[in-house]
C-alpha cells in the first residue's frame, strides 16, 4: 500500500532545520503535503524521533536525545512518499468517529450566500464527506479538520466575536472545527455540538486527533 494525495510532489522533503538539539521542522507547501508526509514519517518508524506534530506547513519531529538529531536528518532526507507499505493509501470508508450536530448557526444563512447554496445544501454538504483531523492548535481540544466539501470554503468573518459558545461547529478557508470552550473567534458557525472536545479525565483528553477521520450528522 503506498501513499497517493493529489498534488502533492512525491519527490523528496525539501526544508529541515534544525529545531533546538532535539527537533527537526520540515518545511512544506501545503496542508495535503504535511497529511500525506506525516503518514510517510510514522509509518517509517525512524528511530529516536519521540513524537510527530503537524500543522498547517509544517511537522515538527521530536528527538529523545540530540545524538538523533543528524541521522534522523539524514534518514529523512532519504525518504520520499509512497515508498512505506504501511502507509496510508486513501480515506477510509466509515469515519472513525461521528459527531452529531444541531445546524441553527448564527452563520448558517450568511454561508449559505457565500457559497451559492442553500442552507439545507449547506448542511448536507458538511455532512455528506469525510473530513480529516489535520493538526490541532488554537487552544485546547480544537482540531483543523480539511477534505471536506470544497464548496464549503469560505473567508472568516470580517469581525471576530468576543464569544463562541463552546460546541459551535465552524469553518473558515479550507478548514473546518469545533469549538471546545466558549473564547473569541472569526469562524462562520453554522451548528452546534453536545460532543466533549476535551476532557483531562479521558485516557486521551482531545477527542480529534491528528490523522482521525470524522463525519458530521444532523439532528433535531
Amino acid at each position: 500500500m503506498t501513499v497517493t494525495v493529489d498534488k502533492v510532489d512525491t519527490t523528496m522533503l525539501g526544508t529541515v532545520r534544525d529545531y533546538g538539539d532535539q527537533a527537526l521542522l520540515l518545511e512544506l507547501n501545503s496542508t495535503a503535503e504535511v497529511l500525506a508526509w506525516t503518514d510517510t514519517l510514522k509509518a517509517a518508524n525512524l528511530p529516536g524521533v519521540l513524537d510527530i506534530v503537524p500543522a498547517s506547513r509544517t511537522i515538527l519531529v521530536k528527538l529523545a536525545a540530540p545524538r538523533y538529531r543528524i541521522p534522523t536528518e539524514q534518514r529523512l532526507s532519504k525518504l520520499r512518499l509512497g515508498e512505506i507499505d504501511n502507509a496510508e493509501a486513501s480515506a477510509p470508508q466509515q469515519p472513525d468517529l461521528i459527531i452529531d450536530v444541531v445546524y441553527d448557526g448564527m452563520d448558517l444563512d450568511e454561508v449559505a450566500k457565500l457559497t451559492g447554496l442553500t442552507p439545507d445544501e449547506v448542511v448536507a454538504a458538511h455532512t455528506g464527506s469525510l473530513w480529516r483531523v489535520a493538526f490541532g492548535g488554537f487552544t485546547p481540544g480544537f482540531a483543523y479538520l480539511v477534505g471536506g466539501d470544497e464548496r464549503l470554503q469560505v473567508p472568516r468573518r470580517s469581525e471576530p466575536r468576543t464569544r463562541v459558545p463552546a460546541g459551535s461547529v465552524a469553518l473558515a478557508g479550507e478548514f473546518g472545527g469545533v469549538y471546545p470552550r466558549e473564547t473569541p473567534g472569526g469562524w462562520q458557525l453554522i451548528g452546534r455540538t453536545d460532543a466533549t472536545l476535551w476532557d483531562l479525565e479521558r485516557e486521551q483528553p482531545a477527542l480529534l486527533v491528528p490523522g482521525m477521520h470524522v463525519q458530521f450528522r444532523a439532528i433535531g
